[in-house]
């Protein structure tokens, strides 16, 4: 099993390349998959009725709503865990801090050891196309394999984990975040 990647030739039109092309790479999806799709092949595995297993899935998706609007990080099952989370502008003066700061909510997600040793090891294949669609080239991975956690992710540009700064938060309970990822506590 790979990963398929589809890297075109796409004329930039902002940002520090305008005017010029470059080989633009995005993950190909097959498709969506629909609940009542997922259900019916966990019921064939498992042997638990369709209905059991809708009634499940139902109640779970509407706990993890629940406790992710109250400010819990959710355990999803054999995947990881998800959270609520916001990104916001710094100031520097606490009269200034308003929810007009917030430029957007996000949900993040952090995916369990064992998903991200199998993200790992999971092969990628990346098939090149110029600007006229044609066939260029095509490439087999052989990266490191490295995994980003969406809980490392920090862009510089004020703040990422709910509501704190680039050097660090406190959360209502009185634990340190560090966004910067080097583990150390703010």
């Amino acid at each position: 099993m790979a990963i398929k990647v589809i890297a075109r030739q796409t004329l930039q039109k902002i940002g520090k390349y305008v005017g010029t092309y470059r080989f633009v790479m995005q993950t190909q999806l097959y498709n969506s998959l629909t609940q009542a799709k997922v259900i019916k092949e966990a019921s064939l595995r498992s042997g638990i009725q369709k209905g059991a297993l809708n009634a499940a899935w139902d109640a779970i998706g509407e706990v993890i709503k629940a406790w992710a609007t109250e400010g819990h990080s959710v355990a999803i099952p054999g995947l990881g865990s998800m959270r609520f989370s916001v990104r916001a502008n710094s100031v520097e003066n606490v009269e200034d801090v308003s929810s007009k700061l917030i430029t957007s909510r996000r949900v993040l997600f952090t995916p369990s050891v064992d998903i991200k040793n199998e993200l790992k090891q999971t092969g990628i294949n990346i098939t090149c196309f110029d600007k006229d669609g044609n066939l260029v080239k095509a490439v087999s991975s052989s990266d490191a394999g490295n995994v980003e956690d969406g809980e490392d992710e920090n862009t510089g540009n004020g703040t990422d984990n709910q509501g704190g700064t680039d050097n660090g938060s406190t959360d209502q309970g009185g634990n340190t975040e560090n966004p910067s990822g080097d583990g150390g506590l703010g």
